[in-house]
């Protein structure tokens, strides 16, 4: 099915290359992959929820089309969701059993030193909310469930924020993708889908914007 004659190499950045050659099953293994594995973080993340809500009663029908807008999309947030749950809690499961060697682990293409740091450093900034933020921030929330493993975050709490933290970031870019493109089909008779290049460019520079900050603005502590 991906062994494509026009395959290019670009094409895995763009959502909608998952939606149409892997459906549900693959918008699910790329969620629980973006925290479960830790060479997730390059997947597109926030801009495939947003553009598999612009799709949603296509993805739902994989498994069950209730026939309904509504009902569809809550099935389809409901998956999502626990593909997330399951991710995080493999993470941390990670973290908490061979964690601290990640520190000490040899880098390459894929792993940086810098990107469990970053994790750390929004966690000890954030504490367990971090668990909540992290899931709209990519990178972050590949390793942020990792660092709460490293650091032995409890793990009911973990668990509870976790939940939180997935419902939130599917049903709002689920939701956000679905009624944002009804709305300017009826109000404006202008399809989203025939400018997703845009908008996933507008979302990636959104969720990144952040890490952006931190990486290229902040500044250094004075030297003592």
């Amino acid at each position: 099915m991906f062994l494509l004659s026009d395959f290019q190499w670009h094409q895995l950045l763009q959502p909608q290359f998952y939606i149409n050659n892997g459906g549900l099953w693959l918008l699910l293994f790329i969620v629980f992959a973006e925290t479960g594995l830790l060479v997730g973080f390059f997947l597109p993340g926030d801009s495939l929820l947003f553009v598999a809500g612009i799709y949603s009663n296509q993805l739902a029908a994989y498994l069950f089309d209730t026939g309904s807008d509504l009902l569809n999309l809550l099935v389809l947030i409901t998956l999502v969701t626990l593909a997330g749950i399951a991710g995080n809690m493999v993470g941390y499961w990670f973290g908490h059993k061979v964690g601290p060697g990640l520190y000490h682990r040899r880098e390459n293409f894929l792993f940086k030193h810098k990107y469990l740091q970053q994790a750390h450093d929004f966690y000890e900034k954030h504490g367990a909310l971090a668990i909540v933020f992290a899931r709209f921030i990519p990178i972050v929330r590949t390793f942020s469930p990792v660092v709460a493993g490293i650091v032995k975050m409890e793990k009911g709490k973990f668990t509870f924020y976790n939940i939180v933290g997935c419902i939130a970031w599917a049903a709002s870019m689920l939701a956000g993708g679905h009624y944002l493109h009804k709305f300017f089909i009826r109000r404006f008779h202008f399809d989203l889908t025939q400018h997703l290049e845009v908008i996933v460019l507008a979302i990636v520079l959104l969720t990144t914007a952040p890490v952006l900050i931190k990486l290229f603005f902040s500044k250094k502590a004075p030297q003592k």
